[in-house]
């Protein structure tokens, strides 16, 4: 089974209805995309990812490290995907506080419409939080359990534990596809920060603690769980450590550095300017990336900010224009024309092959400003209000180039 996990900054507040909706809009396009690409196994795949889901959400303008992104993920694609479950054969169940105990009615449910064994389901689901929640004693205590299936039955889990003591939360991720046992090896890693000791019934060397959980299952675990130290930082800003500057640069040179005609060439869409290049871009990652290309979630930032305008205001009129371009290349493709989502596939394969040539300036910190200074040309928004033209304030005009 793969598995693993990411700690983050506890972070409170609701998503304004202005973010919530193109989320839900956004969200349910990639999920689309990758399903009609690659399959409904490979989007429960990059599901089971911590570090594919933290980037999924910072594309969608989430906050880049913080919890809320489990809540507001899962939520937006829930909304997006269950109102066309029988089209695209994926189902969400549960949710957050109580929602997550409408689960195994909401399992029962699908179990009717698809034909799956629902009290197998539910038992799954049960499983999943005993396990995370009591066989692992990490001090975090489960609030958020989602579950995704498909209609051929396999499934992944998401969930989120809260810790009030040190504002943390920290987020598990479960896939079926090789599962032989819940209390057999069940993580092979735990990505969080190392607390020392700590109550895991799963480890063999648990002796008679660990016989009440085991009746659960009667099954007997036989290896130790690995940990590995990672740890989202506590600050809010998205810094340069935080980012692979030559994967971004590469981003920011195919959309700034390119002539629009030759975009528009590549893309096959008119009025297509180098700011939604840029999104696009990094949204194509998402969709065709390998798993290896997400080990710096906060990159994804850059396609349409944060909420809390880190690294900069999330800029509507781009989002817009991302959820427009991306839903008609899924539209014109199920009509057996697929010039434009293949256009979208090259973007980050270009990306990639730029990548290899560039060698990283000093431009991060200035590039930040300037996506904050241009914000209000693009309608940006954050939790705190519209974005402002910035006063006496002399417009920057930064140049990316391959070779300095």
């Amino acid at each position: 089974m793969k598995r693993g996990s990411a700690d983050l900054p506890l972070h409170y507040g609701v998503v304004p209805p202005w973010l919530a909706q193109r989320m839900s809009l956004l969200g349910g396009a990639i999920v689309e995309a990758i399903i009609i690409e690659y399959g409904r196994s490979m989007l429960l795949q990059r599901l089971s990812d911590p570090f594919w889901f933290q980037s999924l959400g910072c594309v969608l303008g989430m906050d880049w490290h913080s919890s809320g992104i489990t809540t507001s993920v899962m939520n937006a694609l829930k909304k997006a995907i269950n109102v066309r479950s029988s089209e695209l054969g994926v189902y969400i169940c549960g949710g957050r506080g109580k929602s997550s105990k409408q689960t195994p009615q909401e399992l029962l449910s699908v179990a009717d419409k698809t034909g799956l064994n629902g009290d197998e389901l539910v038992r799954y689901s049960k499983l999943t939080a005993k396990v995370d929640n009591n066989a692992v004693q990490d001090g975090y205590q489960l609030y958020l359990h989602s579950f995704i299936l498909t209609k051929e039955g396999e499934w992944t889990v998401i969930q989120q534990g809260m810790n009030p003591a040190n504002k943390m939360a920290r987020r598990y991720h479960w896939l079926s596809t090789s599962l032989k046992s819940f209390l057999e090896e069940p993580h092979t890693s735990v990505c969080g920060k190392n607390q020392g000791l700590i109550l895991n019934l799963t480890d063999k060397l648990a002796g008679n603690t660990k016989e009440g959980i085991l009746q659960l299952t009667k099954e007997s675990p036989d290896k130790i769980m690995n940990e590995v130290s990672i740890i989202l930082p506590r600050h809010h800003e998205v810094r340069e450590k935080d980012v692979n500057l030559k994967r971004l640069g590469a981003a920011l040179i195919l959309a700034h550095e390119t002539h629009v005609q030759d975009m528009e060439s590549l893309l096959l869409l008119k009025d297509v300017g180098p700011r939604t290049v840029q999104s696009l871009t990094l949204v194509s990652e998402v969709i065709h990336g390998t798993p290896s290309r997400f080990s710096d979630p906060a990159r994804f930032s850059f396609a349409h900010g944060g909420k809390d305008g880190n690294p900069f205001p999330v800029p509507i009129s781009t989002y817009d224009k991302t959820i427009e371009i991306l839903d008609k290349a899924i539209q014109q493709s199920k009509l057996g024309n697929p010039d434009k989502s293949v256009a979208l596939k090259n973007l980050s394969k270009i990306s990639q092959e730029i990548e290899k040539k560039y060698t990283p300036g000093n431009y991060f910190d200035d590039w930040v400003q300037h996506e904050k200074d241009t914000s209000y040309k693009y309608g940006g928004k954050t939790v705190f209000g519209d974005a402002k033209k910035p006063v006496d304030k002399k417009e920057s005009n930064i140049q990316l180039r391959l070779w300095d």
